[in-house]
């Protein structure tokens, strides 16, 4: 090996959209709670167990929102969370039909092989709800007593614990250990349990960036595509001849844009102390317009996917052939005024963690992570290779054994111990950069619009159902333009607020017959609602074409669709 280091940037993703429904205040679905019980604060745990390791990540602003809801919650005791709500209920037995409805159809969310399949007694739940689920069709729900209702609600909660409070919680050890009858008492100290956690996720993050150990980047607020907002038809910079929406335009796009970016780092300023330096663009997603706007916000970086790098480069008629030759620099990207870096993921490296180190012995996984990375830093020649690894930090460790505890641990303590690789952050290469002891970043004349997934939009628009929900979301946006202004100030937030959550990047993603018919239903169902609760807050009666389903799904994507692969 060579004197020099490969300079590694860790990142890891952090988001869910807004799952309340902003009219009534209740949530419509759990994910934000379930990942911050299991994923956030084993994330949080690995990086405090190695204090050698460093990593950065980027929490998404209205996650954090939801987070700080959630913690409120808790304090109060009052649940808004309606399965929460059920948890914490002194009398399952006179619960309505609705309610019992949504414990089962809940309550065996997860990823069954890893989060199921090892407890007995939860299989045991699933086996007689199988049993007489053809009966509770009909509306039966006295054959599930209060409880087996009980005993189901414990175990789901219990199956999102992470595995740090696996190891370490001596109420989640109990409950394990006792299996079943669970009392309300149980279930009290189970919520205690869970309020804890969520009370204490952002203050672990917050002292490990005090430490220095983390960088915390942000995304615009509502983690919309910015360069769909700002022109639809930048779809075409890497897609020719996609089909796009039937409207020309998003109204008002770019002021859009720009409301979302200077949220997102007011937002991040009251969390954390300081405007965030860098920004991972929702899905990664960017063209020279909206890293144009980064930099005029003040972003420092950004960082986006290895084929947007290929596809601009083969726009510029650059060489793109061999990825080495490429992807392990940071680049430029200038209007003449302001300046932006611009930092590529590793396909191959982020995806082999997200899809194909959970089928691996955690050793045999990391052996071959740093193996890679001493290859990359092997053929670098006299340059000194700074690699992105980039990629959800939440939706992969349901599919690890133990929620990916062994490869987290061994991953950290090979990386932080390893004499020729060195664990950075974004900012710290800015600042290497600034003190001359990297060379500056290479300047990139032109970008192709595109996103982390394959160099192209086509995960959010191009295909019908995807237009159809643009072309919703600008009618509804027309409407907004022609009646907000009539509102008193109240109402007009109450409005906005509104609007940037129908603006998330997320609705986009599920639509499509790919993906799992569940999970496209529920979030069709909620960006419907959305857009409904738009048009009431506006005084408007919604459309009566809102009631009708964008996008029916049934296909059988891939860790069921949360995630996507880089490259095809």
């Amino acid at each position: 090996m060579s004197n020099k280091k490969l300079l590694l940037n860790l990142y890891w993703h952090m988001h869910q959209p807004d799952y309340r429904d902003l009219v009534t205040g209740e949530y419509v679905l759990p994910w934000t709670y379930l990942h911050a019980l299991k994923d956030y604060s084993d994330m949080a745990y690995h990086l405090e167990q190695n204090a050698a390791a460093r990593a950065s990540f980027n929490f998404v602003p209205i996650l954090v929102e939801q987070l700080q809801d959630y913690a409120e919650q808790s304090r109060a005791g009052q649940w808004r969370d309606p399965l929460l709500h059920l948890l914490a209920s002194p009398d399952l037995d006179h619960i309505t039909d609705a309610e019992c409805q949504l414990i089962v159809d809940s309550c065996f969310k997860a990823h069954h092989e890893k989060m199921l399949s090892p407890f007995p007694h939860y299989q045991r739940l699933l086996k007689l709800y199988e049993l007489v689920a053809p009966i509770m069709q009909n509306g039966q729900f006295h054959y599930l007593s209060a409880q087996y209702k009980a005993d189901l609600l414990v175990w789901y909660h219990l199956a999102w614990t992470g595995e740090s409070l696996r190891r370490k919680n001596k109420t989640v050890q109990k409950l394990m250990q006792k299996g079943l009858l669970f009392t309300l008492e149980d279930r009290q100290a189970l919520l205690g349990v869970i309020s804890e956690t969520l009370q204490n996720i952002l203050p672990r993050y917050q002292a490990l960036l005090a430490k220095g150990q983390i960088e915390i980047s942000t995304t615009p607020y509502y983690h919309p595509i910015l360069p769909l907002l700002i022109d639809l038809k930048s779809t075409r910079d890497a897609m020719p001849e996609a089909p796009l929406p039937q409207s020309a335009a998003y109204p008002d796009g770019y002021t859009r844009a720009v409301s979302h970016v200077a949220a997102a780092q007011a937002f991040h300023t009251q969390t954390f102390g300081e405007p965030a330096v860098g920004m991972w663009p929702a899905e990664g997603a960017v063209s020279h317009a909206a890293l144009s706007l980064l930099a005029q916000q003040g972003v420092a970086w950004a960082a986006t996917g290895q084929g947007v790098l290929a596809n601009s480069l083969r726009k510029l008629d650059l060489p793109h052939e061999h990825t080495r030759d490429y992807l392990y620099q940071p680049y430029k990207i200038t209007n003449g005024q302001q300046d932006i870096v611009c930092f590529f993921r590793d396909d191959h490296l982020s995806d082999k963690i997200g899809f194909e180190y959970s089928k691996q012995y955690a050793s045999e996984a990391v052996h071959d992570f740093v193996q890679s990375l001493e290859n990359i830093l092997l053929h670098s020649g006299d340059e000194t290779p700074v690699v992105s690894v980039i990629l959800d930090g939440e939706n992969a460790w349901e599919y690890y054994p133990y929620n990916g505890f062994y490869f987290l641990q061994e991953l950290y303590q090979a990386l932080a111990g390893h004499a020729d690789i060195q664990m950075t952050t974004f900012s710290d290469i800015l600042t290497m950069q600034q003190a001359q002891q990297l060379p500056p970043p290479k300047l990139l004349k032109d970008i192709c619009a595109g996103s982390w997934v394959y160099g192209t939009f086509s995960t959010w628009i191009g295909e019908p159902a995807k237009n159809r929900a643009w072309d919703l979301l600008c009618e509804a946006k027309r409407q907004y333009d022609q009646h907000v202004h009539a509102l008193s100030a109240t109402a007009k937030e109450k409005c906005q607020q509104q609007l940037a959550l129908c603006e998330g990047s997320d609705w986009f993603w599920w639509f499509g017959d790919y993906n799992n018919a569940q999970s496209v239903q529920s979030f069709d169902q909620l960006y419907r609602r959305n857009l409904s609760n738009l048009y009431q807050l506006l005084g408007l009666t919604p459309p009566a074409h809102l009631s009708q389903p964008i996008s029916l799904g049934g296909g059988d994507a891939e860790n069921a669709g949360t995630m996507r692969r880089g490259q095809t």
